[in-house]
């Protein structure tokens, strides 16, 4: 059973995997992405782990803060970003089950949030039919990310 919580500490070793190298050009680590939020120390990122049962499985951030607002004018929007499975558990269907979860989860957890935004590079197509599966809109609007352009996709809540 896969299912969502905030990280812990004591999950890091369960989300602390490498990626190889075409999933590295896509997706920072959950390391990068924790230590990101420990600095910003803004009260706006939220690290998610990702559970397979009682098994840390992957890893995403939620970010509130105005990196959004290069996605969408919604000031009640979250950045989905840093999303990862662990290279040992891909394959199963847990990102797919996990991003069926990230709705419910943001609206228990963050009831002021109407969107949820992200960017997938376009050469990362299985992440970007994933994203289309579990709902959410490609609208053609893309940017410049560090690996190339970037689809922007949002969901509404």
């Amino acid at each position: 059973m896969i299912h969502l919580e905030f990280y812990k500490p004591e999950d890091f070793s369960g989300v602390n995997y490498t990626l190889d190298d075409v999933q590295s050009q896509y997706t920072s680590t959950a390391e990068f992405a924790i230590e990101r939020i420990r600095e910003r120390n803004d009260g706006k990122g939220f690290s998610v782990t990702i559970f397979e049962n009682e098994n840390p499985a992957g890893y995403f951030a939620l970010d509130f803060g105005d990196d959004k607002l290069d996605l969408t004018h919604n000031t009640k929007s979250v950045l989905l970003r840093s999303l990862s499975i662990n290279p040992d558990f891909q394959g199963r269907g847990i990102g797919k089950a996990a991003m069926s979860l990230v709705d419910d989860f943001v609206k228990n957890h963050f009831k002021d949030c109407d969107e949820i935004v992200l960017a997938v590079n376009e050469n990362n197509i299985s992440a970007y039919e994933l994203y289309i599966k579990v709902g959410y809109i490609f609208e053609g609007k893309t940017r410049m990310g560090r690996s190339g352009p970037q689809r922007l996709m949002y969901k509404k809540l």
